[in-house]
Formats: C-alpha cells, sequence, structure tokens
C-alpha cells in the first residue's frame, strides 16, 4: 500500500510539473555530506575514505557514489520529481563540458563559515575539507559562464533553474561539540552560521538565481553519533516519546529558527525572489515518534551500519571500517551510518518537503 501511494505522489508531481510554465531545466545545489554526490570522493582529502566502498550505495545504485548513505539522498528525489537527471558532482567537470541540467557543489564536511575560523578557533585540524559555502559559492560563478553568456541569456536560464542552499551549517556544530564544546559555545556561533548562510543565498540571488530552497537542520538529539558521545546518566535528559536528547534538539530548533527570521529579512530585501525554508526537523521527528507507521520496524535512533555500541555507532568501528557490520535490510532503519540517514528516510524528508512546498508556495515548485 506504502508502495502504491509513493508512486501515486510521484506521478501527481510529475504531473504537476511538466503542465507547469516554470518547469525547471537545472538544479544547483550546494551544502554538505547531506547531498554530496561524490565531490568529497573525488577531492582526494582521504586517501582511502569508506564512502567510496560498499556498504555505501548497496541499496539503489548497487555501487558506492559517493553519497554518504545507502542509496539516494533528498537533492536525488528532487531531482527524481522534476524529470532532472541527478546531480554530477562538480569536481567531475571536464574541460569542454557543461552541466546544462546543473551540478552540485555540496562536499561531506563542508562548513557554511569559512574554514579559517575553525584553525582562529585551534580546531582546523579536525575539518575533513575546506570547501566551505563560500568556496562553493565560487565554483558555482566559474561554472556559470559555461552556462549562459549575456545577462538576459543568464536571466532566462536562472529562473527555470532550482537552488538549494543546504542543509549546510550542521558541521560548524559537530566540530566544535566533537571536541568538547558545550551547548552554550554552539548557540554562539549560532549568528555567524546564518549569516554565512544567507550571505550565499544573497549572493546567488545577485547572480540570478529567483528560485531558492534553504532547509534547515536535523533533530541532531535522535543522531546515533550524538546519543553516543553524549550519553547521560539522567533519564530527565532524554525525551520519553522518542529517547532523543532533549538539549541537542532544543538546539537544532534554535538554529532553525534563527535562519527563519533571517531568511524572512532576505525575503523583505529580495521581494522578487521566491525564497523556501526546508522545514528537515518536523518531518524526521515524526519519524522519531512513530517509526513504525512510518515503516521503519528497526527504529530511528540505531545505525545500520557500525560496529556495535547501544546505539550500533562505535568512533573506532565507524561504517565501513574494520569491525562494523552493515544491518541486512537498511529500508528498515531511519539511521544509516550514525551520521548520515538512510535512502528510506531521506525519502520520506524529500517528499514532506516537497508536499509542504507545493502548498505553502505552489509558484515555486509548479
Amino acid at each position: 500500500m506504502k508502495a502504491f501511494l509513493f508512486f501515486a505522489l510521484l506521478c501527481f508531481l510529475a504531473s504537476t510539473v511538466s503542465t507547469s510554465p516554470l518547469r525547471y531545466e537545472a538544479i544547483f545545489n550546494f551544502g554538505d555530506s547531506l547531498s554530496d554526490t561524490g565531490n568529497f570522493l573525488l577531492s582526494g582529502a582521504l586517501a582511502f575514505p569508506v564512502i567510496g566502498k560498499l556498504p555505501y550505495g548497496e541499496t539503489f545504485f548497487r555501487h558506492p557514489t559517493g553519497r554518504c548513505s545507502d542509496g539516494r539522498l533528498v537533492i536525488d528525489f528532487v531531482a527524481e520529481t522534476f524529470g532532472l537527471p541527478y546531480l554530477p558532482p562538480y569536481l567531475a567537470l571536464k574541460k569542454g563540458q557543461a552541466f546544462e541540467h546543473g551540478a552540485n557543489f555540496a562536499v561531506a564536511g563542508a562548513t557554511a563559515i569559512d574554514a579559517e575560523f575553525f584553525y582562529e578557533q585551534k580546531i582546523g585540524a579536525v575539518l575533513w575539507t575546506n570547501s566551505s559555502l563560500n568556496v562553493q559559492i565560487d565554483w558555482f560563478k566559474k561554472l556559470k559562464s559555461s552556462l549562459c553568456t549575456s545577462k538576459q541569456e543568464c536571466d532566462n536560464y536562472l529562473k527555470k533553474s532550482l537552488f538549494f542552499v543546504g542543509e549546510i551549517g550542521g558541521n560548524d556544530y559537530n566540530y566544535a561539540a566533537f571536541v568538547g564544546g558545550n551547548i552554550k559555545q554552539l548557540r554562539a556561533s549560532v549568528p555567524l552560521v546564518v549569516e554565512a548562510i544567507t550571505n550565499a543565498t544573497s549572493a546567488l540571488i545577485e547572480e540570478g538565481a529567483v528560485d531558492l530552497v534553504v532547509p534547515g537542520n536535523l533533530p541532531i538529539g535522535c543522531s546515533a553519533v550524538y546519543l553516543t558521545l553524549f550519553q547521560s546518566p539522567n533519564k530527565s535528559d532524554y525525551d520519553p516519546r522518542n529517547g532523543c536528547l532533549k538539549a541537542m534538539n532544543a538546539f537544532a530548533k534554535y538554529h532553525n529558527n534563527q535562519l527563519k527570521k533571517a531568511l524572512q529579512k532576505l525575503r523583505e530585501k529580495y521581494p522578487h525572489a521566491n525564497i523556501i525554508y526546508a522545514d528537515y526537523y518536523a518531518p524526521a521527528m515524526r519519524l522519531s515518534h512513530a517509526p513504525l507507521h512510518y515503516g521503519f520496524s528497526s527504529g530511528t535512533l540505531t545505525a545500520c551500519c557500525g560496529g556495535g555500541g547501544p546505539y550500533n555507532f562505535n568512533n573506532s568501528a565507524r561504517c565501513g571500517h574494520i569491525g562494523s557490520k552493515a544491518c541486512e535490510d537498511p529500508n528498515t532503519y531511519a539511521n544509516w551510518d550514525g551520521i548520515h540517514l538512510t535512502e528510506a528516510a531521506y525519502r520520506y524528508i524529500a517528499h514532506s518537503l516537497i508536499n509542504a512546498s507545493f502548498n505553502v508556495t505552489p509558484s515555486s515548485f509548479v
């Protein structure tokens, strides 16, 4: 029954989009590991990254693609909905090649704030990559010249393009938290993270972008990595409805609320642009509150692939490393490797986003 409803939804969305005068011809995506389709792997930042081998990619592609999941990501489902190819990673661009249907600039481990900030804070050594949001925006500007030449041509092309600015910012907090930062310190960096995201969004609008989606953060208090690293002996620290860490989820909501306020100011500055806040938090929480209802019989807090522990996340035996093992059916899990979600969870979040965006701002998705 669920498969039928999902297929029916896709058919509805496809028919809606195909008859629309605003059918998108391209998608451009910026972000981190939640939407990277291969840039980190191509960057050579690590000699032997585990995302470059199975079980990563096992569910849909049947081989590793550089995606930090067992299969497709939110951005992949969005591309499918609009009848566009999966976004190629920017670093796969060959000389003379044009990405006329869009490109993916996201890099696993990327931050919203520039890398220099983290080096100044003495935690630069833990960064996976220096390809921050500003670096990704610069990549887009370089690519733009191969997509259009005159201002009129660029304006016409970009009006038919959809821009995803994120999710981004999660790693800005992760790096600080994983080296011992507390909630108060994390909250202090929120204005800087939000400013980096809104500045990037503004820069894209100045370049000609009209339709932009800016996702918020996921409920990190439900993430296996946070549940493992910040375990508490106090039952009161956990949400009795789902077992998530209350303080961490409250922080994620704080970031999201600050981002929404900042985006409203951007809308006032750029009334011609459609700036959509994409709520990743709410659908992810629905999964946590009622996992069985959504088909996640193995739950939402325990990782499918990992090296043991109460949430199957072991920092010494992460997914893909010696000592780790993947579950038999990732579709029954929401959490893939302790940090990232499964294709099944991303599918649900993607279509919750698409439905909400049709209802709230139909001009942006019709």
